[in-house]
Formats: structure tokens, C-alpha cells, sequence
């Protein structure tokens, strides 16, 4: 069993103009094609979670510095603009769907942030599984897991499967659970329907204890410097502001150094 600890890196929105509302959660196309090159740069392996489960069962080795690229929602803005720079650096990549919401929008960002983006067709996510990328499930309508009725959570988990792969027509063995909401009886769902990883959005890099339907993640944020995101990418962290502030002194101490010079 490999005891390499891999981050999962997880994405919600690539665009060029992010929604204030919704800000947080969208990295703008040229950070996110500043990170890609960052992740390139340093010789990180992105690679599917089919391998990292072999992986974790012993069943093949996992390349040094191994990272996994995640997209939740299936937002079309990410087919937009993440998968041309994903296809520029030979990248894999894991995108989470909305079963019951394909080509249309996030319907449950409407009574909570007031807004609704555009979601990726089935036609999209044909093209995506057939140009190298992977596509699991973000069950039928994105609710909030934990706290619904068992019936209800055996529907959203056991559908979205069933309608994932009777539209992609390939299996469909890994879920993501809408805003990280799960709990032990809906670990027990997931398993039951036959998914073999379930991602959380708990902060962590993925090791050989973790879970596998209760995988750690590294939420990428919008708003963050690249400083920020190499700091995520290693600790699954935010970066300290005592590290962040001995950053800029030693900058301020560089920069006043040379401006010395004669």
C-alpha cells in the first residue's frame, strides 16, 4: 500500500468573470491557468481516482507527486474554460455531476446565493469521457445529505448512478456529496448503491488511512494568490498569516537591497 498522501484538489468554478456571490468558490481563468503550469513546473502527476484507490489497495505504484484534479457541479464555465488548459498539459481530471440537472442550472444556488450558472449537457460530458477526462456522481439534485430521509438519500445516490451511466453508458463508481454533507448512514447509502470512493470536503490530504467514500479534499479558492495555492497543494491548508507576513518582509528586505545598489 502506497503511503504517499495525495491531494485532491477540488474546483467548483473556472471563468473569466466571477459572480460576487459567488466569488469564494470561483478561481478566474488565469489563475487557474497559472496554477496548471505551477502544478506542470513542479512535475506533479494528476491522475484518475481509479488509480489512487489501486493504489491505496496495493494494486499498482503511484507516480511521485501524484495530485488529483476535481471539479464539483458540472459547470459548463469549467468545460469553458479549465479544459483547454487541462488539455495543454496532457491532465486528467474527475468532474461531478448533477444527474437531474443536466443542461440546465444550479437550481439550489438560487434561494441561497440568488444566482444560477450554467450546467454542462449530456452531449458535454460524452465529449469530456471520450477526450480523457472521468466523470462521477454529485447525485440527482445537489441536497444536503446528512439529515435527509433514508428513502430520499437511497434515491439521490442510486439514481444519479443509475442516470450517469445510462447516459454515459461506461460505469460510474465515484461520488462526490454535495457541500460535503454526509454522515454515517449516508457513508452506508453510498456503499449500497455500489459507489467505491466518496469524496468529502473535509481539508486533508489523502493518505493510505483516509476513508475511501470518505475522502479528504483541498478546496481551491478564488481570490488566492499563487503562493496560496502552492501552500494548499502541499499542506491542504490555508497559508498562515505569519508565514504570509515573513514573506513580505523578506520581499520588502529584497527589493530595498537591490534599490540600494549603485
Amino acid at each position: 500500500m502506497s503511503r504517499m498522501r495525495v491531494p485532491i484538489l477540488m474546483y467548483h468554478e473556472v471563468t473569466p468573470h466571477p459572480d460576487p456571490a459567488f466569488a469564494r468558490y470561483t478561481v478566474t481563468a488565469r489563475a487557474f491557468a497559472r496554477q496548471m503550469r505551477w502544478l506542470a513546473a513542479f512535475n506533479y502527476r494528476p491522475i484518475d481516482m481509479d488509480s489512487l484507490l489501486r493504489a491505496r489497495l496495493g494494486l499498482e505504484p503511484l507516480p511521485h507527486r501524484a495530485v488529483v484534479i476535481t471539479f464539483d457541479d458540472g459547470l459548463q464555465s469549467c468545460v469553458d474554460h479549465a479544459v483547454p488548459v487541462l488539455r495543454r498539459h496532457g491532465f486528467t481530471a474527475m468532474f461531478y455531476l448533477v444527474a437531474g440537472l443536466m443542461g440546465g442550472r444550479t437550481r439550489w444556488l438560487r434561494n441561497e446565493l440568488g444566482i444560477e450558472l450554467p450546467i454542462m449537457s449530456w452531449d458535454t460530458a460524452r465529449s469530456l469521457a471520450a477526450h480523457g477526462f472521468h466523470c462521477g456522481a454529485h447525485t440527482v439534485s445537489h441536497p444536503r445529505l446528512a439529515g435527509l430521509e433514508p428513502a430520499l438519500v437511497r434515491r439521490e445516490l442510486a439514481e444519479g448512478r443509475r442516470r450517469l451511466e445510462d447516459e454515459l453508458d461506461a460505469p460510474v463508481l465515484h461520488l462526490a456529496y454535495p457541500y460535503g454533507s454526509f454522515d454515517a448512514a449516508v457513508r452506508r447509502e453510498a456503499e449500497d448503491a455500489g459507489y467505491i470512493t466518496g469524496c468529502s470536503t473535509r481539508a486533508g490530504l489523502s493518505g493510505p488511512d483516509d476513508d475511501p467514500l470518505a475522502l479528504q479534499r483541498v478546496s481551491i479558492y478564488g481570490g488566492e494568490t499563487l503562493l496560496d495555492f502552492a501552500w494548499r497543494v502541499r499542506t491542504a491548508r490555508a497559508l498562515p498569516a505569519q508565514v504570509r507576513g515573513a514573506l513580505r518582509a523578506a520581499a520588502r528586505r529584497l527589493t530595498g537591497s537591490r534599490g540600494g545598489r549603485p
